[in-house]
């Protein structure tokens, strides 16, 4: 299904946003808020228009949804989920924990993901029928299979819900223990070893498409809060583990923690 072409497209694109990237990091960008009051830059709109731009002269047929503007064929079999800087606020901040995340579904299953971190020049890309990697070099997921050896990761508390929040505390505290901050870096490091569990609520497609094919891909696990696994129409609670087995443990808990 995902051929060597497209892995050289997709690499296509993670440059040609990179190379936009850069030039406006620590640059202090204008800032705009959209409105729901998140912040938008010059470099977020500039970003996903270079890549919309490409996807249309290579693949017309496809079409394209992101964060920044109107879907274009949002219908198409296939369809391109792009966030061109997940983790705004860092990069407003001059901080490194943001990254462009490039998706592609089909009929809805997400089956290619990119991760791109553009000033520590990190690319992750994620092919479930295959295999993940980071700078072209094979990664996986720590094997992680119980909650008390789970190194555990989150955006924020102020990312949850009251009642969300409250469930996502009861999980917390049969970790290991919990790191704070990083929007998708929480994704890229669970692919490659160093976390274990990610769980977050109040995503969007465009947040989660690439991140579940690059988890994937790496010998973990994405699902939604009910265990089932993530698709373009997911709800907006993700799961996100080292395996099946871990993601499963952690649904449980807060399926318990509900009642």
């Amino acid at each position: 299904m995902i051929d060597s072409s497209l892995i050289a497209f997709v690499n296509l694109l993670a440059d040609a946003s990179g190379d936009i990237i850069r030039r406006y990091f620590r640059h202090t960008p204008q800032t705009e808020s959209k409105s729901d009051l998140t912040p938008v830059t010059i470099a977020d709109k500039e970003t996903e228009t270079i890549l919309r731009t490409l996807i249309q002269q290579h693949y017309p047929q496809h079409g394209i949804a992101g964060e920044e503007f109107p879907p274009h064929q949002g219908d198409a079999e296939w369809l391109w989920v792009l966030d061109p800087i997940d983790g705004t606020k860092s990069f407003i901040a001059g901080r490194p924990w943001f990254a462009t995340l490039i998706g592609l579904t089909h009929r809805g299953d997400p089956v290619l993901g990119v991760i791109d971190q553009p000033i520590t020049h990190e690319r992750w890309i994620g092919d479930p029928q295959r295999s993940c990697t980071l700078n072209n070099q094979p990664t996986r997921t720590s094997g992680c299979t119980q909650l008390a050896e789970a190194i555990i990761a989150t955006t924020g508390p102020t990312y949850f819900n009251e009642e969300d929040w409250q469930r996502y505390q009861h999980i917390m505290r049969l970790c290991r223990f919990p790191i704070w901050g990083g929007d998708c870096y929480n994704y890229a490091m669970l692919a490659t070893g160093t976390v274990d569990l990610v769980i977050e609520s109040g995503l969007k497609p465009h947040d989660m498409m690439a991140l579940a094919a690059v988890v994937n891909a790496s010998g973990g696990f994405c699902c939604d809060w009910q265990g089932t696994p993530i698709t373009y129409s997911s709800s907006d609670r993700i799961i996100a583990a080292a395996t099946k087995e871990l993601a499963l443990l952690a649904q449980m808990e807060l399926a318990q923690k509900l009642l």
